[in-house]
């Protein structure tokens, strides 16, 4: 927890506080800012106007980034590089979720293609994909039947897309989804870079159970174009140490099991 300072009149004292306490967080809400330094919403406001104009934050809805909160799409041969002892880390703590005789969703992204690599069921398991690497993983593992979604594949992420899918989803149900995300913002919700993604994944959402969504540090208080769901909708985060105790302790104030890979 943060604990409040004394009131600075100074500016300068301000800003040089503000951005000490976002290399920290990396994320903060105004609201936790007039807290910090003990100034009305009207003066942070104000702050971070005149930060973001030199160049030295973004600011987001209701608060403040070190870096950009919007995210474009990127290639999955880029995003697998970035992060990949967390997100290994994010898959192992994942697949321990893992029933016998389970029947579960992947959806597609890198954090949940790791996963991929660490399941090893001893007995049966059903696992629906949309990601043709995940499949390609799990293809020589004789104790996974595996039900690849069908439709258009899109190049950037190797996973399908469309209609198609969809209509298989409405014809299934399975007991956990997980899901990969571009962004996680308090007031946004879950996001990420393509719309057609998206629809899929709320089709996924409602042929789940339980829904977990698998997401280094670095995608929470950021946004992508397209939503997927609220955070009322989901039931699980797997992240990294990298999450600020603020913004844990806010997205588990919304009944969201948090659990630290």
């Amino acid at each position: 927890m943060i604990e409040p300072v004394e009131k600075y009149l100074n500016p300068m004292k301000r800003h040089q506080t503000i951005l000490e306490k976002l290399t920290k967080e990396k994320h903060l809400e105004v609201l936790d800012l007039c807290d910090i330094l003990n100034v009305s919403a009207v003066t942070i406001r104000k702050d971070l106007r005149l930060l973001e104009k030199k160049g030295l934050l973004f600011r987001t809805h209701g608060g403040a980034s070190l870096e950009n909160p919007y995210i474009n799409e990127r290639a999955i041969v880029v995003k697998e590089k970035i992060s990949v002892e967390e997100k290994n880390g994010i898959a192992q703590c994942a697949a321990q979720l893992i029933d016998e005789n389970d029947s579960i969703m992947i959806a597609s992204g890198t954090t949940v293609q790791a996963l991929s690599k660490f399941i090893k069921p001893k007995n049966k398991l059903t696992v629906i994909t949309s990601s043709l690497y995940v499949v390609m993983q799990l293809i020589n593992d004789k104790n996974i039947e595996i039900l690849q979604l069908g439709g258009y594949v899109r190049h950037s992420s190797g996973s399908v897309i469309g209609s198609y899918a969809e209509y298989i989803l409405g014809n299934i149900s399975c007991s956990k989804l997980f899901i990969g995300v571009d962004g996680i913002h308090l007031d946004y919700g879950l996001s990420t870079t393509n719309l057609e993604e998206a629809q899929l994944n709320r089709k996924m959402l409602a042929s789940a159970q339980k829904i977990i969504v698998l997401a280094d540090s670095s995608k929470i208080g950021k946004k992508s174009f397209a939503k997927i769901c609220d955070f009322d909708q989901i039931h699980e985060l797997i992240t990294d140490n990298g999450i600020s105790a603020i913004i844990k302790k806010k997205i588990e104030k919304k009944g969201i099991k948090v659990t630290i890979a």
